[in-house]
């Protein structure tokens, strides 16, 4: 059965734009990324959206939907009240392309910047080895689809544009699945701490909920990595063993 639904979607491009109001008939199960094909394909042939498989793993449909972070392919437009006017435009964190399209390179040279990985010496025999909790631990970040929605909900990025001594959420879970795998030997705590930006976040943990492959990014990522950084640039015991024992500081 068809309804009635009626939209509201940001048209522009760098110069600029405004919102322009589209309503069209939706059946049940629609998503919003459907909607704004329909839109498209009846009503606006020039309306450019990024979008991929359709499945929620590819992460290139991300944009805000009523003002929330979200990738449209996931999300179905009976989570609105029918009378209820969705609102969609582009990622507010990155520069308007043209439409609900946004420029994302700025997150491709942060992926640039970071060391490595640089595994150890294989054992005698040739063989690497791990154990199973070792794996669990950093196989969580690998689940990341770059859809950007946590770099988008960043305060420091969003609000404060502070991309020049910040890399986000996103690269901070990278950091930290380099940081704890067991077999990688590169020190990345001193540019965590200096170049990364590890101190700009405030946890208020705004990307863990956006996140669509449920990443705990805070706490599995970005506290453990600040206590690295407070463990070996702030804390007055470690520091004294350190220079007693003569120690390096390690990972």
């Amino acid at each position: 059965m068809a309804d009635s639904r009626k939209f509201r979607i940001w048209r522009g491009d760098k110069e600029g734009g405004e919102f322009k109001d589209y309503e069209i008939e939706v059946e049940t199960g629609m998503v919003v990324l459907d909607a704004i094909h329909r839109i498209q394909s009846e009503q606006a042939n020039d309306l450019a959206v990024r979008w991929n498989c359709k499945a929620g793993k590819c992460g290139s449909c991300s944009m805000e939907i009523n003002g929330r972070p979200k990738l449209s392919c996931m999300n179905r437009l009976n989570d609105y009240a029918p009378d209820e006017v969705i609102t969609i435009q582009p990622m507010k964190t990155f520069p308007v392309m043209k439409d609900l399209v946004t420029d994302v390179s700025w997150n491709f040279e942060q992926n640039k910047r970071i060391a490595p990985f640089k595994p150890k010496p294989r054992d005698a025999d040739g063989q690497y080895r791990m154990t199973q909790k070792d794996v669990e631990r950093v196989q969580e970040f690998r689940k990341c689809i770059e859809c950007y929605l946590c770099q988008d909900v960043c305060h420091v990025l969003r609000d404060h544009e502070k991309k020049a001594t910040f890399v986000g959420p996103r690269f901070m879970i990278r950091l930290a699945g380099l940081e704890m795998h067991p077999l990688d030997t590169a020190d990345r705590i001193p540019a965590i701490k200096n170049e990364y930006g590890s101190g700009m976040c405030n946890i208020t943990r705004c990307c863990t909920e956006v996140c669509p492959e449920h990443i705990n990014i805070t706490d599995n990522g970005i506290i453990p990595l600040k206590e690295r950084v407070v463990d070996r640039f702030y804390d007055p015991l470690l520091i004294l063993w350190r220079k007693i024992t003569g120690k390096p500081a390690g990972k």
